[in-house]
Protein backbone atom coordinates (compact mmCIF):
# COMPACT_ATOMS: atom_id res chain seq x y z
CA UNK A 1 0.00 0.00 0.00
CA UNK A 2 1.23 3.44 -0.90
CA UNK A 3 2.15 5.77 1.95
CA UNK A 4 -0.24 8.60 2.72
CA UNK A 5 2.29 11.28 1.75
CA UNK A 6 2.99 9.64 -1.61
CA UNK A 7 -0.73 9.26 -2.30
CA UNK A 8 -1.33 12.91 -1.42
CA UNK A 9 1.64 14.00 -3.54
CA UNK A 10 0.25 12.19 -6.59
CA UNK A 11 -3.34 13.38 -6.02
CA UNK A 12 -2.19 16.97 -5.70
CA UNK A 13 0.11 16.77 -8.74
CA UNK A 14 -2.75 15.60 -10.95
CA UNK A 15 -5.20 18.06 -9.40
CA UNK A 16 -2.82 20.99 -9.92
CA UNK A 17 -2.68 20.20 -13.64
CA UNK A 18 -6.28 19.13 -14.15
CA UNK A 19 -8.29 21.83 -12.39
CA UNK A 20 -8.31 25.38 -13.73
CA UNK A 21 -8.12 27.73 -10.72
CA UNK A 22 -10.80 29.94 -12.29
CA UNK A 23 -13.49 27.37 -11.45
CA UNK A 24 -12.33 26.91 -7.83
CA UNK A 25 -13.06 23.16 -7.89
CA UNK A 26 -9.75 21.80 -6.62
CA UNK A 27 -9.44 20.74 -3.02
CA UNK A 28 -6.51 21.64 -0.81
CA UNK A 29 -4.01 19.06 0.38
CA UNK A 30 -5.41 19.49 3.89
CA UNK A 31 -9.00 18.87 2.72
CA UNK A 32 -7.94 15.67 0.97
CA UNK A 33 -5.82 14.48 3.90
CA UNK A 34 -8.57 15.12 6.44
CA UNK A 35 -11.15 13.40 4.24
CA UNK A 36 -8.95 10.34 3.84
CA UNK A 37 -8.92 9.98 7.62
CA UNK A 38 -12.69 9.45 7.59
CA UNK A 39 -14.03 5.91 7.28
CA UNK A 40 -15.25 4.79 3.85
CA UNK A 41 -13.34 7.43 1.90
CA UNK A 42 -11.30 6.17 -1.02
CA UNK A 43 -8.69 7.48 -3.44
CA UNK A 44 -7.53 5.48 -6.45
CA UNK A 45 -4.70 6.56 -8.73
CA UNK A 46 -4.70 5.51 -12.38
CA UNK A 47 -2.04 5.14 -15.06
CA UNK A 48 -2.09 6.53 -18.61
CA UNK A 49 -4.28 3.64 -19.76
CA UNK A 50 -6.89 4.12 -17.03
CA UNK A 51 -5.70 1.15 -14.99
CA UNK A 52 -5.43 1.39 -11.20
CA UNK A 53 -1.91 1.97 -9.93
CA UNK A 54 -0.94 -0.42 -7.11
CA UNK A 55 2.20 1.65 -6.53
CA UNK A 56 2.46 5.22 -7.77
CA UNK A 57 4.92 6.21 -10.37
CA UNK A 58 3.42 9.21 -12.11
CA UNK A 59 -0.35 9.08 -11.84
CA UNK A 60 -2.32 10.12 -14.91
CA UNK A 61 -5.61 10.45 -13.09
CA UNK A 62 -7.50 9.75 -9.90
CA UNK A 63 -10.92 9.24 -8.41
CA UNK A 64 -11.73 10.33 -4.88
CA UNK A 65 -14.97 9.05 -3.34
CA UNK A 66 -16.94 8.36 -0.20
CA UNK A 67 -19.30 5.44 0.56
CA UNK A 68 -22.28 5.84 2.89
CA UNK A 69 -25.33 3.62 3.42
CA UNK A 70 -25.52 1.92 0.03
CA UNK A 71 -24.50 5.02 -1.90
CA UNK A 72 -21.20 6.21 -3.28
CA UNK A 73 -20.38 9.84 -3.97
CA UNK A 74 -17.76 10.60 -6.57
CA UNK A 75 -16.18 13.64 -4.93
CA UNK A 76 -13.41 14.33 -7.44
CA UNK A 77 -12.23 12.86 -10.71
CA UNK A 78 -9.29 14.13 -12.72
CA UNK A 79 -7.21 13.19 -15.74
CA UNK A 80 -4.09 15.11 -16.70
CA UNK A 81 -5.07 17.52 -19.51
CA UNK A 82 -2.63 16.12 -22.09
CA UNK A 83 -4.23 12.67 -21.73
CA UNK A 84 -7.88 13.68 -22.08
CA UNK A 85 -9.95 12.38 -24.97
CA UNK A 86 -8.33 8.92 -24.93
CA UNK A 87 -11.00 7.04 -22.96
CA UNK A 88 -9.06 7.11 -19.69
CA UNK A 89 -11.83 8.87 -17.76
CA UNK A 90 -14.44 6.39 -18.98
CA UNK A 91 -12.24 3.46 -18.01
CA UNK A 92 -11.63 5.00 -14.58
CA UNK A 93 -15.38 5.45 -14.03
CA UNK A 94 -16.09 1.85 -15.06
CA UNK A 95 -13.48 0.58 -12.58
CA UNK A 96 -14.79 2.93 -9.89
CA UNK A 97 -18.39 1.74 -10.43
CA UNK A 98 -17.28 -1.89 -10.11
CA UNK A 99 -15.47 -1.10 -6.86
CA UNK A 100 -18.43 0.89 -5.53
CA UNK A 101 -20.72 -2.06 -6.29
CA UNK A 102 -18.39 -4.39 -4.40
CA UNK A 103 -18.64 -2.03 -1.43
CA UNK A 104 -22.43 -2.41 -1.55
CA UNK A 105 -23.35 0.79 -3.37
CA UNK A 106 -26.63 0.72 -5.25
CA UNK A 107 -26.19 4.22 -6.68
CA UNK A 108 -23.38 6.63 -7.42
CA UNK A 109 -23.86 10.36 -7.19
CA UNK A 110 -21.74 13.21 -8.44
CA UNK A 111 -22.10 16.93 -8.74
CA UNK A 112 -20.58 19.26 -11.32
CA UNK A 113 -20.89 22.82 -12.53
CA UNK A 114 -23.43 23.10 -15.32
CA UNK A 115 -20.88 24.26 -17.92
CA UNK A 116 -18.37 21.46 -17.27
CA UNK A 117 -17.49 19.57 -20.45
CA UNK A 118 -17.24 16.34 -18.43
CA UNK A 119 -21.05 16.12 -18.49
CA UNK A 120 -20.87 14.28 -21.82
CA UNK A 121 -18.48 11.71 -20.29
CA UNK A 122 -20.86 11.12 -17.39
CA UNK A 123 -23.81 10.69 -19.77
CA UNK A 124 -21.85 8.14 -21.84
CA UNK A 125 -21.14 6.25 -18.61
CA UNK A 126 -24.87 6.08 -17.77
CA UNK A 127 -25.21 8.97 -15.32
CA UNK A 128 -28.45 10.94 -15.55
CA UNK A 129 -29.13 14.43 -14.19
CA UNK A 130 -31.43 14.35 -11.16
CA UNK A 131 -31.22 17.83 -9.72
CA UNK A 132 -29.89 21.35 -9.87
CA UNK A 133 -28.52 23.75 -7.26
CA UNK A 134 -28.83 27.30 -8.59
CA UNK A 135 -25.78 29.56 -8.21
CA UNK A 136 -23.89 26.89 -6.26
CA UNK A 137 -20.40 27.53 -7.64
CA UNK A 138 -18.60 30.87 -7.65
CA UNK A 139 -15.66 31.53 -9.97
CA UNK A 140 -12.62 33.61 -9.11
CA UNK A 141 -14.24 36.52 -10.95
CA UNK A 142 -17.41 36.21 -8.85
CA UNK A 143 -19.67 34.68 -11.51
CA UNK A 144 -22.10 32.09 -10.15
CA UNK A 145 -22.84 28.82 -11.89
CA UNK A 146 -25.47 26.19 -11.21
CA UNK A 147 -24.49 22.73 -9.97
CA UNK A 148 -26.02 19.69 -11.61
CA UNK A 149 -26.40 16.48 -9.59
CA UNK A 150 -26.09 13.19 -11.49
CA UNK A 151 -26.86 9.64 -10.45
CA UNK A 152 -25.94 6.22 -11.78
CA UNK A 153 -27.93 3.21 -10.65
CA UNK A 154 -25.72 0.12 -10.35
CA UNK A 155 -26.80 -3.42 -11.20
CA UNK A 156 -29.62 -2.39 -13.55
Amino acid sequence: MMGDDRLLDELMAVMDEAFDPHWREAWSRRQIAESLELPNTFAVLYDHRGNPLPVASRASGFIFSRHVAGEEELLLIAVRPELRGRGIGRKMIVHFAEQAGRRGAERIFLEMRSNNEAGSLYARCGFVPIGKRPDYYRTLSGETIDAITFALRLND
